[in-house]
This record gives structure tokens, sequence and C-alpha cells, in this order.
């Protein structure tokens, strides 16, 4: 992580505005004003000062001044302000709030760019993403299918993971943007096994010596002995036992119905869920306004809120600003945790 000195003891948190057409605008304003970010984080937002405040007047949101700063050290970090490191994108004045559009992709690729400069420039401690929208990303051009994709190419860092923390749950995953059927054909024994050794890594990294790491089940009850499927004995035993050679402390396979019940019982220190929803799922059942998207390996700390644009209510007044709340405070905590 970077050597970037606190101002006050607190991190610049840079914060990203995503798709300007969906909620992102909205649930940062209204999570800006939240004074507990403040005595805790100095946060610069990153995205567009008109757009900004077009957004407030939009929802008659009046509580705080938005104002343009030049660079983040400028950032005074001040309960009442919201301040912003401006990012120009043409086109960007003719918006239209809750449509997908190219220029809405345009936009939110460009801020997250801006983030990813400031943060290899050593300008800021971490990145807080509000949602992207893939439509408005393909319709603008953009190669990458997310936000995971975009920071590591503009970040060039080559092996990311992405990590859910949900109260005392921590959510790996083998794979996460693929069909269910490919993500299934994606579980192999090299895979699994070095997905273990990513995670292990990962964790000593967030300051476990010895992370407690639980592998859960592809089949129900975990085949229950080769009678529902033979993944568990055939694929992820034996990486299992691999890991375990290494010196790695993992469990399982371990029936997806227990798992996580597990993990966030305290029982393990996180899970590797093998495909996309079923790690999703248990984390937003759990809490799904406080589910906090991270992802690890790149040169600074990225948190996200984890839900999507919502264009339906993008603009209204009506979004819950909870989950941005929770990915500024997340950052802070883990920020803390390595510090």
């Amino acid at each position: 992580m970077t050597e970037l000195p606190r101002k006050s003891g607190r991190p610049i948190i840079a914060v990203t505005i995503g798709d300007p057409a969906g909620i992102g605008p909205e649930i940062v304003l209204k999570a800006l004003c939240n004074p507990e970010i403040y005595l805790r984080t100095i946060p610069v937002v990153i995205g567009d000062v008109r757009l900004l405040n077009r957004c407030a007047q939009h929802i008659d949101f009046h509580n705080v001044k938005i104002s343009e700063i030049p660079s983040p050290a400028d950032a005074q970090g001040q309960f009442g302000g919201v301040e912003v490191v401006g990012v120009s994108v043409s086109g960007l004045e003719d918006l239209r709030p809750g449509n997908v559009q190219a220029v809405g992709g345009k936009a939110a690729d460009a801020f997250i760019r801006k983030a990813c400069e400031l943060a290899l420039t050593n300008q800021v401690h971490a990145i807080a993403t509000a949602p992207i929208s893939k439509e408005s990303l393909r319709m603008a051009g953009v190669q990458e299918i997310g936000h995971t994709e975009l920071l590591a190419k503009y970040m060039r860092s080559s092996s990311v993971l992405t990590m859910f923390v949900t109260g005392r749950m921590r959510i790996f995953f083998l794979s996460r943007h693929l069909s269910l059927r490919h993500a299934i054909e994606y579980i192999t024994e090299e895979h699994v096994l070095d997905r273990i050794r990513k995670v292990n890594c990962a964790m000593k990294e967030l300051g476990y010596s010895s992370p407690r790491i639980a592998i859960a089940a592809l089949n129900p009850h975990a085949s229950d002995g080769g009678q529902f499927g033979d993944e568990e004995s055939r694929i992820l035993s034996p990486a299992i036992s691999r890991a375990i050679a290494d010196g790695i402390n993992v469990s399982g396979p371990i029936a997806a119905d227990s798992v996580f019940h597990q993990a966030a019982e305290g029982e393990f220190d996180c899970v590797i869920s093998l495909y996309h929803d079923q790690g999703h799922i248990a984390a937003k059942t759990k809490d799904f306004y406080r589910t906090v998207s991270m992802t690890l390996g790149l040169p600074v700390l990225r948190t996200s809120v984890d839900h999507g644009t919502a264009f339906d209510i993008a603009w209204q007044g009506k979004a819950n600003s909870i989950s941005m709340e929770s990915a500024i405070l997340t950052a802070a905590d883990f920020l803390q945790e390595i510090s």
C-alpha cells in the first residue's frame, strides 16, 4: 500500500461517481452527509462538478456545498462540503438521467481512469467506487467488462482478487462473470489450487497470519459421498489436499448451505465461492445494503458498493446510500488494519 502521509491521521479516499446517469451521483452526495466519514477519512470525489450540482438540484438536495479542487492534496475534508477533482467529459451536459447511453459509459471510464492515475501517483490511499453499467461501457466502446478489469488495466495489475465483506464474512470467488455452465467448466483442480494460494497470500497481506480458509462445495450436501456428482472427490478434495501440503490452513469442501453461515459465526476467516451467485446470494441475504466489494492485488485498496446503477430510480431522490457509506468506511477500516 502507498506511504502517502495522512492529514490529521485520516486517509484520502478517492470516491468515483460511477455511471452518471445512474444512482451514483445521488448516493455519493448522500453518503457524504454522514459525519463519520469525515471523522475517519478525507473523501475526494472524482467526477464533474456541474453534473453533481445538476443532480443535487434534481433531487432537491441542498445539504452540502459542492466545490472543485485542483488535487487531493488541496482537500480540507470538512463535513458539509463535497470536494471534487473534476474530470471533463464531452457530451456530459446532454446526459439523460435514468438511461443507458454511450456518454454515461464514457464518463464512468474517465472517472475510473482518473482515480487510478491519482493512486499510481501516490495522491490517494484508496478508491471507493459507485456503480457502473456494463451496457453503457459497451456503447462507449470500452472493451473491459467491468470495474475490476478497468482497474487492473489502468493500474497495470495482472493478478487481482474480488472479496466481499459482509459483517464477519469474507468471500472470495473462483469465477464471477461467467455463465453458470462455463463457471462449472472452469472448476478444475489447478484453478482451485491457484485460487487457494492467492487467497492465502491476500489474507496474509490483510493481517491474518494463518488464515482459516473454507472451500464451498459445488453439489448439494457436498455430493453426499458421490450421490450427487463427483466434483468434490475428483477436483476439490485433491486441490485442498495439495494446498494443505503447502502449509495452507484450508478446509472443505463444505456444503454451500452451511459454509457461509459458519464463516459469519467466525469459524472461518474467509470462504472461496465457486461461482458468482453462490457467494453473492450469501452476502446479500446477510446484509444487502452493507455488503462491500473489495478488489485486492492493486497498488491501492479499492472498495465498492455491491449493487447496480438502478436506472429506474436514478436522480429521483429514492436511492439508498448505506452501501456507498459502507464502502468508504470499510476502506478506512482495512487501511487501519494493515497500517
